[in-house]
């Protein structure tokens, strides 16, 4: 049995899986939470990581029963994501790996949550919505290669929220974007906002830069609360990813999607897929916070998946590279 434990930390989450034969043994994690209106730094994330990154690879061994002789491979986050918090996990991940004498792997990070959400949901050939704070790509599957078939053209959609999040205050405990899900639910009135939607591809850029000037003259005014904000922000820029989603469905004849990614648990955003599934006579997966949420997991079924294809990463070659697109793997476990 092949046991491999992947080491993730590309934004404000730091995680550590370990994987044996699909199963998951142990996932834990840690969040870099900053107060209200701010944002995250690359400098203080990667503080942040340093702090705990030991504990937290002590807790996944723990809770897993494994003693590192029991690990095969070492995979960590190669890419995308912020350049100082990726460097402090590849750097503990080589180290790792040279003290323990087991092979290393760079992994996308994009493709770590999409073979989790084909692990746990047991999809088999999905078109793929990827949406996260970094990242927003519509994903199918063809000829060794996740090929991206529409994308954001400036800011993804995670991003989108966060930043509407600061404008108004809201908290970042758990997660800017869940705290505008529950706020949304209490919505009744739809405010109409930018809708840009470009053949396949999103941008979510004007509908911030508009809600960043408005909201607060709309707050002030009585003419909308922060909870009709919130629920129109979320029906617009999910209904552009819906659309963008068929219109890929509908080009690769796919009866099933995927979403991936940590705005991918958003219920709401299920829900509205959903019912564009149910339409097409179509199947919907998608996994809770456990595993679309930036975690160590992914990153080791990944890895997993590569390490039994013969793929390794020499010690010279295991760089970080912040943008590390999707379709640039090749794709040597599946057929």
């Amino acid at each position: 049995m092949t046991v491999v434990i992947g080491f993730e930390g590309s934004a404000n989450k730091i995680g550590i899986g370990i994987i044996r034969d699909g199963e998951v043994l142990s996932n834990p994690r840690r969040t870099y939470i900053t107060p209200p209106g701010q944002g995250f730094m690359p400098s203080d994330t990667a503080r942040h990581h340093r702090a705990v990154i030991l504990t937290v690879l002590k807790e996944a061994l723990e809770q897993a029963g494994l003693k590192p002789a029991d690990v095969d491979c070492v995979a960590y986050t190669k890419g995308p994501g912020m350049g100082a918090p990726l460097v402090t996990v590849a750097l503990v991940a080589r180290t790792v790996a040279q003290l323990w004498g087991k092979p290393l792997l760079g992994v996308n990070h994009c493709i770590g949550h999409i073979e989790m959400g084909r692990l746990i949901t047991k999809a088999n050939n999905p078109t793929v919505l990827y949406v996260s704070g970094g990242n927003t790509q519509v994903i199918a599957y063809s000829e060794r290669r996740y090929r991206i078939f529409g994308e954001t053209i400036d800011i993804a959609v995670g991003n989108c929220l966060d930043r509407f999040a600061r404008v108004i205050k809201i908290s970042n405990d758990p997660s800017p974007g869940y705290n505008i899900e529950q706020m949304a639910k209490k919505g009744s009135q739809y405010m109409e906002l930018p809708y840009t939607v470009k053949g396949m591809d999103v941008s979510f850029s004007g509908i911030l830069s508009y809600i960043e000037e408005a909201a607060n003259k709309m707050l002030s005014s009585g003419q909308c609360t922060a909870e009709d904000l919130c629920f129109s922000l979320q029906e617009t820029v999910f209904a552009m990813l819906v659309e963008i989603t068929e219109r890929a469905m509908a080009h690769c004849g796919s009866q099933e999607v995927l979403i991936v990614g940590g705005v991918g648990c958003n219920v709401r955003l299920q829900e509205m897929m959903g019912v564009m599934c149910d339409e097409r006579g179509a199947k919907l997966f998608a996994t809770d916070e456990r595993f679309c949420i930036d975690n160590g997991a992914m990153i080791a079924q990944a890895g997993w998946e590569m390490f039994r294809s013969g793929q390794v990463t020499e010690l010279e070659d295991s760089w970080i590279t912040q943008r590390y697109r999707t379709d640039e793997v090749e794709v040597t476990w599946r057929d």
